[in-house]
């Protein structure tokens, strides 16, 4: 298949104070995504000055000189989804979908913020903006595994290197962010020359253009930004902690620093990434989790970023297991893949499940991953909208010795190796351009162009909607049964969500790693799931494997077998699952308030996680 072909039609110019503006056209429904991109982040942080890019993300929702207020509040009134700012170590976004006929109010705040915010900035906000934050790093801080990230970073990077802090920053810093320091950040890095704005959805290239240039034209360039471009920081040898937290089980972290985004090497570790942990016929999974069950949860990863990237391999032992037979089963997977590199079949599985995954953040215009983030990312990291076809090159021309090579050049040597280890106290005692003299109003709602439902009903009183869309290659379907969590009532708590989890593993025809290992193959998707009040099954699957993807999805949810060994299997992983949720605030609070709100004897009266209780 050739990925490469897959197209994301786009327009570019640049304002002559050097915004590049971007417009992709999708006339499916009357909305548009504005998703803005300032390429500025946590590694353009002074020492001292840790956590400015984050805090100024949250200072940018306060409001700007001529849309006072909060800025979610403001766009929430006119319709505004998907609306969101992050940052992360290379740089900040700000984005939402709104209605087409509010893209007039959109791009005027959006550039109200851009060139008309300095004049706002007070210390009273910055000083509520600043314990928001904090309270944001306090919450972080208290969550299982929490030191991980920190001491990844210190112990992975030269102190002076960029990446050698977290993105949230250290509470002392925050503490000591002043006025003019905020307001240099911000002369500094938000201006046009240093950003991208992405235009996408309902509107035409000459209409957007138009907009762009009456409320963005007027304001200032800024200086002149320079961009490190790589900064890999290649360790050699061994690094090792071993450190003690307040977590359930214990875990061993494996990090290898590589080349950054978009280099044809890191596209191929992300490929060897998921070979080793996507998927219950992934090389880590089958061996620790499913085979020797030692493990009740393995990933391997690459954390993407500008100037340099990392591979990770996280595992966590079951309890009673020690860490050391897990790390040895990672290392020997490990071994065999750098000497071996991937089969024909594993590699081909990946490529399909990679381009499937980016197929199916085309049907977007907005959000993570939609077309208006691809665009971004494509032209802030690669310097043009079309960089994500080199991307896809590297997926299409990837082949199993440069998978194996890209493997053996970067992850044969320079690991980083972190055991965290359950802290056994029990008990810890301690105190406790445009005119500015008015908003252009939202328009009337344009028409909402929803496609034509089809209904019928089975001879077996199966209900079916369909609703076409031809856009992309991908057909999604959705079955609901009306039972979830509330008819656990009949059975045992955690049951509905047990059944979910062990729905794919296997029926009369396919085992479960053969279910796994045919979707992979087929670039499909299931997943089952519930909530108080329903059960799903979700196949997604692109068009031209349609009719064998659709074989297995009925033959999951007809036939399945529920095999003694993945009954204990899943039993084991979801009491592990309770264990981790009893020290996880959000979590312990939805298992303690549904008995409070409804009584333990009402059907709603369970663990709102779904997942019972050990008892039961």
């Amino acid at each position: 298949m050739q990925f490469s072909n897959l197209e994301i039609s786009w327009e570019k110019f640049v304002l002559d104070n050097g915004l590049s503006v971007i417009i992709h056209e999708d006339h499916k429904t009357p909305i548009v995504a504005v998703n803005i991109w300032y390429h500025v982040g946590s590694k353009n942080e002074k020492s001292g000055k840790t956590g400015f890019a984050h805090l100024f993300e949250h200072l940018m929702f306060g409001g700007s000189e001529h849309l006072e207020g909060s800025y979610i509040e403001s766009m929430e009134r006119i319709g505004a989804t998907d609306l969101n700012g992050t940052t992360s170590e290379d740089r900040t976004n700000y984005f939402e979908n709104v209605p087409v006929s509010a893209l007039d109010y959109t791009l005027f705040a959006e550039s109200d913020r851009m060139g008309f915010f300095y004049n706002t900035i007070s210390q009273e906000v910055l000083d509520l903006q600043r314990g928001v934050v904090q309270n944001e790093k306090r919450q972080g801080d208290n969550q299982p595994y929490a030191i991980v990230e920190e001491l990844v970073v210190r112990s992975t990077y030269p102190a002076a290197h960029p990446y050698a802090h977290t993105v949230i920053g250290s509470m002392e810093d925050l503490d000591s962010a002043s006025l003019d320091d905020v307001r240099e950040w911000f002369k500094t890095y938000y201006t046009p020359s240093n950003a991208v704005l992405v235009i996408a959805g309902d509107t035409t290239s000459r209409e957007a253009h138009q907009k762009v240039q009456h409320y963005f034209g007027d304001i200032a360039s800024g200086p002149p930004v320079s961009h490190q471009r790589a900064w890999i920081a290649k360790m050699t040898g061994e690094h090792r902690e071993v450190v003690q937290d307040r977590v359930p089980q214990s875990r061993i972290y494996k990090v290898w620093n590589v080349p950054g985004y978009g280099n044809a090497a890191a596209d191929h570790l992300r490929l060897g990434a998921g070979i080793l942990s996507s998927g219950k016929t992934s090389r880590l999974y089958k061996r620790l989790v499913y085979d020797d069950q030692i493990a009740t949860q393995v990933a391997a990863y690459l954390d993407e970023r500008e100037i340099g990237s990392q591979f990770v391999v996280v595992a966590t032992a079951r309890p009673g297991e020690t860490l050391n037979n897990v790390e040895n089963a990672v290392d020997e997977e490990l071994a065999r893949f750098l000497n071996d590199g991937p089969d024909s079949r594993e590699l081909e599985r990946i490529k399909m499940q990679s381009y499937a995954s980016f197929v199916r953040g085309v049907e977007r215009i907005g959000g993570f991953g939609g077309k208006s983030d691809i665009l971004a990312t494509s032209q802030t990291y690669l310097s043009s909208p079309a960089g994500y076809k080199e991307r896809l090159q590297h997926l299409e021309q990837a082949t199993q010795e440069s998978v194996r090579d890209a493997a053996r050049e970067w992850l044969s040597d320079g690991v980083y190796a972190l055991e965290v280890l359950p802290f056994t106290v029990s008990k810890q005692v301690s105190e406790a351009t445009a005119e500015r003299d008015g908003l252009p109003e939202p328009g009337p709602a344009h028409d909402l162009r929803l496609p034509l439902i089809h209904e019928d009903k089975l001879s077996n009183g199966l209900r079916l909607l369909v609703a076409e869309r031809h856009e992309i290659p991908v057909v999604n379907f959705w079955l609901e049964v009306d039972a979830g969590y509330a008819a656990d009532q009949s059975a045992a708590p955690g049951t509905a969500r047990l059944a979910s989890s062990l729905l794919t593993g296997g029926t009369h025809r396919r085992s479960a790693l053969e279910i796994s290992d045919e979707l992979q193959m087929l670039g499909a998707q299931v997943t089952a799931g519930c909530n108080l009040d329903i059960s799903t099954v979700y196949l997604s699957a692109l068009r031209p494997t349609l009719d064998k993807a659709l074989d297995v999805f009925a033959d999951i949810i007809l036939n399945p077998v529920f095999p003694d060994a993945d009954f204990e299997r899943q039993q084991k992983l979801q009491l592990s699952t309770i264990a981790n949720e009893k020290v996880t605030p959000l979590q312990m609070a939805l298992r303690a308030l549904p008995p409070v709100l409804f009584g333990s004897r009402h059907a709603y009266g369970v663990p709102l996680t779904g997942s019972g209780t050990e008892e039961s």
